[in-house]
């Protein structure tokens, strides 16, 4: 038995294909004025040319990516390292702040001073007492990634614990309670059903962390590193062009931009299941 829509249906469905194809004759419409107003604006000016010649020229751009790619492919793998260390410094600062009791008041005042200094530090900073404190104090030369890694990790921990430590109070307590009272110890309470759900809650503002992480990984080449902006700086005074910038930029959105639709994709479906039970 097929099912034939009403005709109050019929009209709703025809509704909404005349709302959907205003809204994409108004974002053409739209978009086509931004560009003619880029154009008036940027583009058709006097010095848009030195502009141009400047900052993109395919023909350095060209000659510059195997250097700036070289680089990159550095930062990629300080981000990696940092992703796993970052994680696990975050969870256990984030656990230790959440502890129940007295007993554990001196790690809960450690690990909320650890967050409000390594928050309270602008990146480059710690960058420089890492890269260039640490050596010195240990008097021998060490390993690039590994101080930028360890300076990436002791800024966005703070960060992402915070994040972690307000999704596990977000959960609600009768979840504790329930757990305890299936006979679930402390540990497992926390492993098997608060953590999940604080994960979850809390995976759109981590993703964001994971963005703005990106960013920061491209000034590794303060300590020298021959990371993708130092490359594109050595491009950049060998040919008295800044194009090279530009092509480290392009680099970094194109790492960002997966994360960031990721980001958005996700946000929608959670919103979307959240607000399912309320469509009548």
């Amino acid at each position: 038995m097929t099912h034939t829509p009403s005709a109050l249906e019929l009209e709703r469905r025809a509704f909404r294909a005349r709302q959907s194809q205003r809204s994409v004759l108004v974002a053409i419409a739209s978009s086509l004025a931004f560009a003619a107003i880029v154009w008036l604006t940027v583009v058709n000016t006097p010095g848009w040319a030195a502009v141009q010649q400047s900052f993109f020229n395919l023909e350095i751009a060209l000659a510059s990516l195997p250097q700036v790619w070289e680089g990159f492919l550095l930062n990629l793998q300080v981000l990696g390292w940092s992703l796993v260390t970052v994680s696990i410094v975050a969870v256990t600062i984030a656990v230790i702040r959440t502890l129940p009791g007295p007993v554990f008041l001196p790690l809960r005042v450690l690990a909320a001073g650890y967050t409000d200094i390594f928050r309270g530090l602008p990146f480059i900073i710690v960058l420089y007492l890492v890269g260039f404190g640490i050596p010195t104090l240990m008097n021998e030369r060490l390993n690039l990634i590994f101080l930028g890694t360890l300076a990436v990790t002791l800024t966005y921990s703070a960060y992402v614990a915070e994040v972690i430590r307000a999704g596990i109070e977000a959960v609600h307590p009768s979840q504790r309670l329930a757990a305890r009272a299936l006979g679930l110890g402390y540990t497992q309470t926390l492993r098997r059903v608060v953590l999940p759900q604080a994960l979850r809650k809390i995976t759109p503002p981590l993703m964001n962390d994971f963005v703005a992480m990106q960013k920061d990984v491209g000034l590794i080449s303060i300590l020298g590193i021959t990371d993708a902006v130092l490359a594109a700086r050595i491009a950049s005074s060998q040919t008295y062009n800044f194009t090279p910038y530009v092509v480290a930029g392009i680099l970094f959105i194109l790492l960002a931009i997966p994360t960031i639709r990721l980001t958005d994709w996700y946000a929608a479906k959670l919103r979307a299941r959240e607000q399912s039970g309320a469509i009548v």
